[in-house]
């Protein structure tokens, strides 16, 4: 699949405004991730910024696979995201796990990674639900992020109704 015109400009305006930058091309990177429908980084895209870039490919996966806020899939319209290190777990976080893939209608099998890191889309692209290792935020476990809104001391309950007033087309 080529890239759109649009996907183009936008690429070249995004790569001209990074320039010469620290950290440039996770900022690139960054942007144009987030200017894409579905939230992801597809091979094309990476190609291009890698080829109007001068970063070989190999190096843009780098990046891209090293960090957790990069997508290499589709990402559903709202994000779930489940803390798994160890205050957390301790205080429950593999329920709120369960109980969310279950609400989301989630197998096992669905997801990509281990429930330590894992990351799944349902079939309707309405919900990405995933784990990561830590937030930093130990002192508010069990901690979930919905929609890049932190959520501290939370029980499964009130996770379910989040997720609830979100299939319900509520918004945060």
């Amino acid at each position: 699949m080529a890239l759109s015109l649009e996907e183009q400009n936008f690429a070249d305006r995004t790569i001209t405004a990074h320039s010469g930058r620290p950290g440039a091309l996770l900022g690139i990177l960054e942007r144009v991730q987030e200017h894409h429908p579905h939230k992801y980084l597809s091979p094309d895209i990476l190609e291009y910024v890698a080829a109007k870039t001068d970063v070989p490919l190999s190096q843009l996966y780098s990046v891209v696979t090293f960090y957790a806020l990069f997508n290499l899939e589709p990402q559903g319209d709202h994000t779930i995201c489940i803390c798994r290190g160890t205050a957390c777990h301790t205080h429950g976080s593999r329920n709120l796990l369960e109980r969310v893939k279950l609400q989301l209608g989630l197998k096992s099998g669905d997801e990509e990674g281990s429930a330590e890191k894992m990351s799944a889309t349902t079939a309707d692209r309405k919900f990405t639900l995933r784990t990561v290792a830590c937030f930093g935020q130990c002192a508010l476990a069990p901690v979930a992020e919905i929609d890049h809104n932190i959520l501290g001391h939370v029980s499964e309950q009130a996770l379910h109704r989040e997720v609830d007033a979100l299939k319900k087309g509520g918004r945060r």
